[in-house]
């Protein structure tokens, strides 16, 4: 067989797609046809720059979802004559295969690699963003509506995690030497359990003027909650659906560690501007608890800022997954992820760059994505 031209790779590479452009058709049509119900989200269809960032965003995400459809092989695969093979090279010994974006110096797929990639980074990355936003918002209420000792405490800590330059703390934390120590551990049994504090202090405070839906949904909330933790912090989950390796375990907890006490700050500062409003105020003349007025009264004013920056988060880290892939800290040595990816390509960039290239335009437009949809949000929620 001939090697592929450019115009055949792009056009075999949009087949490939095929799953990801009917999920986002199908995507758009629905979000289009009920806009006007759906909020936020619905009011960003009126910002051209949001709906190219949500469109990058989506792209990326169907493409995780389907990447076991789109990957034309196995990106952990060595293929005898492919080492280094440029983009549209046909497979020795496989007829009507091609390896459409080269190979790399191990002789494995490139754009099976990038495609799986998308799987990892937005596998951890969303995830950890929650928690670590979870566990700001957690610290961030009660700093900033109670103030006090509570306030000072709580804001000392984070401003001692934030003296600490990200990228050394990030690597500090991931080397396998700190597994030894326990740290990772430590820091698991502590992060992973404010999504469970969480959740089970947010339904307690709607529905505590009804004991028998109250102690059902926080009891459910607990049990599921707890089951989750002592797989993830642990690995105690019997039925091992909630499990987590140790190199999982180490960038997980790194990016929620790093993360949480910057969000602490931006609900901290949004509370103490929020809380002199009316509407708490009223909330407090009707002899609401505490706790239901941070979370029912201020945390749903405080969403615009807040969901503008979960997207910039996920951005960010991102970006700091690639760093510590390419450091060769990533989640595993022989991992897919465009960091260590970008970091096997380098050595050859000059003689052959697209192992390194490719992964890094991949990681360059999800980010930008996640920017463009964060300045859209923003436009929309300054409009409300």
């Amino acid at each position: 067989m001939d090697p592929l031209t450019w115009p055949l790779i792009l056009a075999k590479m949009a087949v490939q797609f095929l799953p990801v452009w009917i999920a986002l058709g199908l995507t758009f049509a629905l979000s289009w046809h009920y806009r006007r119900r759906l909020g936020l989200y619905g009011k960003l269809f009126a910002s051209s720059v949001g709906m190219i960032g949500f469109a990058i965003v989506m792209f990326w995400v169907f493409t995780a979802l389907f990447a076991d459809l789109i990957a034309t092989h196995d990106p952990l695969a060595q293929l005898s004559g492919m080492k280094n093979a440029l983009p549209g090279t046909p497979v020795k010994g496989a007829e009507g295969t091609w390896y459409l974006l080269g190979g790399d110096n191990l002789a494995r797929d490139v754009f099976s690699r990038m495609v799986m990639g998308a799987r990892r980074v937005l596998i951890i990355a969303p995830a950890a963003t929650v928690i670590a936003f979870m566990v700001g918002i957690t610290l961030g209420l009660p700093a900033g509506y109670f103030g006090g000792k509570i306030d000072t405490g709580l804001s000392f800590i984070a401003n001692l995690v934030l003296a600490f330059p990200v990228i050394l703390l990030f690597y500090l934390l991931v080397t396998p030497e700190i597994r030894v120590t326990g740290i990772p551990t430590i820091l698991a049994a502590v992060l992973f359990l404010f999504p469970v504090i969480f959740v089970a202090v947010l339904l307690n405070s709607r529905y505590f003027t009804n004991p028998a839906r109250r102690n059902l949904y926080v009891g459910a909330s607990l049990a599921l909650g707890l089951w989750a933790y002592s797989g993830l912090a642990f690995n105690r989950d019997p039925t091992g659906l909630w499990s987590m390796d140790p190199n999982m375990l180490n960038v997980f907890v790194s990016v929620v560690f790093v993360n949480a006490p910057t969000v602490f700050r931006i609900v901290r500062g949004i509370v103490l501007d929020l809380k002199s409003r009316d509407y708490v105020a009223a909330g407090q003349t009707r002899g609401e608890g505490p706790w239901y007025i941070m979370l029912w009264e201020i945390l749903p004013n405080a969403r615009g800022p807040l969901i503008v920056d979960f997207c910039l988060r996920i951005g960010y880290t991102t970006i700091l997954l690639g760093t510590l892939g390419f450091f060769g800290l990533g989640v595993s040595p022989e991992s897919a992820d465009w960091g260590s990816t970008i970091d096997d390509g380098r050595r050859l960039l000059a003689i052959y760059p697209h192992p390194a290239v490719v992964p890094a335009l991949a990681l360059m437009s999800l980010v930008l994505g996640l920017n463009l949809l964060a300045d859209g949000l923003r436009e929309e929620s300054m409009r409300d």
